[in-house]
């Protein structure tokens, strides 16, 4: 997938689908994100790692998907991870609370349960 704000790119590496995310993740090309996130967030059989390194922006509404993404791969007890996260969108996880849950999933590579209190 490809917008001109938005690029998304996916690999095989050791078992696992990458998906590398490069640009601005926002409202704008957040019905493309979801669209082609679907059917990466219904395979239980593999883990799913995003790389995040070229994340330019994320809004609430990037960060609600990625939270769709979360919840989606424990619901069906898939391993999923986040990777290289730059240090801004890191700030941003920090500031709306959500960084336990991805930093869980990126140490662990596992699902981790986003309704827990950690």
């Amino acid at each position: 997938m490809q917008t001109d704000k938005l690029t998304f790119r996916t690999e095989n590496r050791d078992g696992a689908t990458v998906v590398h995310i490069a640009g601005e993740l926002d409202l704008e090309v957040a019905s493309q994100m979801r669209t082609a996130m679907e059917p990466l967030m219904q395979q239980s059989d593999r883990r799913l790692v995003l790389n995040l390194r070229d994340l330019k922006y994320i809004d609430s509404t990037g960060i609600g998907i990625l939270i769709g993404v979360l919840k989606a791969r424990h619901a069906r007890s898939a391993p999923f991870a986040v990777e290289e996260v730059p240090d801004s969108v890191r700030k941003l996880f920090d500031m709306t609370g959500i960084s336990p849950f991805l930093s869980a999933a990126e140490q662990s590579g596992e699902t981790t349960n986003p309704t827990n209190n950690q």
